[in-house]
C-alpha cells in the first residue's frame, strides 16, 4: 500500500481456486498456479473506491508489496507459488485508465524477496523496455510489444544474473512488515505477533527489529496485510489494512521523543 496525498494505493488478489501442494516436486515446483485475478485499488481515506486496476496474465495473478518513486507506482505480480515467474508493472498515480506491463533496460537492478521473505535476491535485468498496450489490446490478451530494437521477448522478467543471499532477518533502508505464529505447545493454540524489521539493501540483512503490539478485535496482528508509514509533525503516523475480503483502514500516531 502507498498513500500518495490524501489518496491509497492497495494491491490485492481475489483468489478464484486455491493452490494445491504436489505430492513431490513437479518441474521444480511444490505446488500448482491456482487460479485468481489481481487488482491496484485506488481509494480514499473515507474507503470510497476511485478506481480498480486489473493486473497479471494467466498464472501471474498475485500482486506484492507495492511502492512510490514521485512518478510512478511500481507493482510486481507473480505466480501464487515459489520459484516461480512475476511481471512487472508500472503506473502514474494521476492516470487512472491507463497501466503499463514492463521491461527494466539493461543495467538496472532491483531488489526481491522471494515468497516468506526467505531469500533477497539482487537482480540485474538484460530487457529492453516494452510499449504499453492500449486498452482494445488489453482486452483481447495480447502481449506487451517490444520497443524498436528490443529482441522479442514477452513482459515476463528474466535475468541476466542473479546473487542471491540468505534473509536472515530485517538491514539501507527500507522498512518491512510481517509476522510470525508462536506456539507453547506442539498441540496448543497458536498465537500471531506482527512486527517491523529494518532492511539494509546493500548488505541485504536486517539492523533493526520491533515488535508491533497492535491487534484487530478479531485477533488479526495489524501487520498481517498493507501498511504505510508518514513522518508528522511530533513523530510518526502509521495506517494497516489487516483483514481480508472487507477491512478498515486503521490509523495511529506516535509521538518520538
Amino acid at each position: 500500500m502507498v498513500k500518495i496525498g490524501d489518496t491509497f494505493y492497495l494491491s490485492a488478489v481475489d483468489i478464484r481456486k486455491p493452490t494445491t501442494r504436489y505430492p513431490q516436486l513437479q518441474d521444480g515446483y511444490d505446488r500448482d498456479t491456482g487460479e485468481g485475478v489481481g487488482h491496484l485499488f485506488k481509494f480514499d481515506a473515507k474507503g470510497n473506491l476511485i478506481a480498480d486496476l486489473t493486473l497479471g496474465e494467466g498464472s501471474i495473478y498475485h500482486p506484492g508489496g507495492i511502492d512510490y518513486d514521485g512518478k510512478w507506482i511500481w507493482v510486481p505480480a507473480a505466480e501464487y507459488r515459489p520459484n516461480s515467474r512475476a511481471i512487472m508493472y508500472q503506473r502514474r498515480s494521476d492516470d487512472d485508465e491507463g497501466d503499463r506491463s514492463f521491461a527494466l533496460r539493461r543495467s538496472h537492478r532491483r531488489l526481491g524477496l522471494q515468497r516468506r521473505g526467505q531469500d533477497a535476491a539482487r537482480r540485474k535485468l538484460g530487457l529492453a523496455p516494452l510499449l504499453p498496450l492500449d486498452a482494445r489490446q488489453r482486452r483481447q490478451g495480447k502481449q506487451c510489444r517490444n520497443a524498436p530494437g528490443g529482441a522479442a521477448r514477452d513482459a515476463t522478467l528474466r535475468t541476466t544474473s542473479t546473487t542471491r543471499t540468505a534473509n536472515t532477518s530485517v538491514v539501507r533502508k527500507r522498512l518491512c512488515s510481517g509476522l510470525n505464529m508462536y506456539q507453547s505447545k506442539k498441540d496448543g493454540p497458536r498465537f500471531a505477533l506482527g512486527g517491523f524489521e529494518i532492511v539494509d539493501l546493500a548488505a541485504n540483512h536486517a539492523i533493526y527489529q520491533v515488535p508491533v503490539e497492535l491487534w484487530t478485535d478479531s485477533g488479526l496482528p495489524m501487520t498481517y496485510n498493507p501498511f504505510w508509514i508518514e513522518p508528522t509533525a511530533n513523530g510518526l503516523r502509521a495506517y494497516f489494512v489487516p483483514e481480508d475480503e472487507k477491512s478498515t483502514l486503521y490509523v495511529f500516531e506516535a509521538e518520538v521523543k
